[in-house]
């Protein structure tokens, strides 16, 4: 009866020990996933339909706060782009606690480093509080970070995370005007 037992247990142990990858083994798997992300933020960009979800904004100080993603959003959408700050504690101008300033895309441009996985994009946007560039790092691991200056000499840097804009959360408050 034990001598059963040890035999059925044969075929586990043996499938449990092959599914163990090795080091070589892990580092191919993340650089194929690394890719397949590079690919799919390709394909994103090039459609223009993505959310850069801040987790952090810094001021031109060096000025860190960590923010909601679901008000502080970078929205792409075609032709449109909509930049919003908020916060949980105030009104704002917006509703939620910041500004929200919508525009047409002008001078979209994109360069990618093939090497680091990478993807550099610029544009500007011009908006009822203003006229503004933005220049977009994004990472294949999905971290992306955005600089925002305007005519005024301002400086706004979003830090987070790189999001498909229909599978992305964010709360869109009232056109600041």
């Amino acid at each position: 009866m034990l001598l059963v037992f040890a035999f059925g247990l044969i075929p586990y142990y043996s499938i449990a020990q092959d599914v163990k990858p090795d080091k070589q083994e892990k580092k191919d798997l993340e650089q194929a996933a690394l890719i397949a992300n590079f690919n799919a933020i390709d394909t994103l960009i090039s459609r223009k339909t993505f959310v850069l979800e801040a987790d952090y904004l810094q001021d031109k100080y060096g000025n860190r706060v960590p923010v909601t993603s679901l008000l502080n959003f970078i929205k792409v959408d075609s032709l449109r782009v909509v930049l919003q700050t908020g916060s949980n504690y105030n009104s704002g101008y917006n509703g939620v606690g910041g500004v929200t300033a919508e525009g047409f895309i002008e001078n979209f441009k994109v360069s990618k480093n093939m090497k680091n996985l990478t993807y550099a994009v610029s544009f500007s946007v011009m908006t009822t509080v203003g006229i503004y560039d933005i220049f977009m790092d994004i990472s294949s691991d999905g971290n992306a970070s955005a600089t925002i200056s305007g005519l005024n000499g301002g400086k706004l840097s979003w830090e987070g995370r790189f999001q498909n804009l229909y599978n992305s959360r964010f709360f869109k408050g009232q056109e600041t005007y």
